[in-house]
């Protein structure tokens, strides 16, 4: 990351109370959903959180002050991610630099599938949103599946506590279900 982010990190994270590593966090997810959407995990904000305009979710979901902070740090960082393109800096040698985040080990997807915009887990189910190429993966145990999905854009997941562990998730058409989606 560029020095200069390094410092705006720094100063969202003393004005707004929290670490440096959950600003980052929740940069890296913005870029990842298009500086429109985020989804991470992070202790700062109680677990698995969620956070597009007029919506915002924290893993302790009944801390509306905790909610209200989240909303505050993603709408500025939002307004950052417009104003700095996602790929555009110089590295000490006057190359490009990107700040698409490496892959990592943990990574249990395809890698032609791009950036993921929402990664989640819930007991043996994982699942990775990709609007970049319409796919969705979900790994259940050791196996991956991906689906098409098609002209859904995915905000939005569920899992039903059942024994059937089913996910359902949303879009701007409303609840789309696993099962619904094509194969790829």
């Amino acid at each position: 990351m560029p020095l200069n982010e390094e410092g705006f990190i720094s100063r969202v994270s003393i004005r707004h109370s929290v670490s440096a590593d959950a600003v980052r966090t929740i940069l890296r997810a913005l870029r990842s959903g298009g500086g429109n959407m985020a989804q991470f995990s992070h202790s700062d904000f109680g677990g698995m959180s969620q956070w597009s305009p007029g919506m915002t979710m924290v893993g302790d979901m009944f801390n509306n002050s905790l909610k209200s902070k989240l909303d505050a740090i993603c709408t500025e960082l939002a307004a950052y991610v417009a104003q700095t393109p996602f790929d555009q800096g110089r590295g000490r040698e006057g190359g490009e630099v990107s700040y698409r985040s490496p892959r990592q080990a943990s990574d249990w997807w395809p890698g032609d599938l791009g950036t993921p915009s929402a990664v989640g887990a819930q007991n043996e189910l994982q699942y990775a949103v990709f609007p970049g190429t319409r796919r969705l993966a979900i790994k259940d145990g050791d196996h991956v599946e991906i689906y098409d999905t098609g002209n859904h854009r995915i905000f939005g997941v569920a899992q039903a506590q059942s024994t059937d562990r089913t996910l359902t998730f949303t879009s701007q058409d409303g609840l789309v279900r696993v099962g619904d989606l094509p194969k790829a």
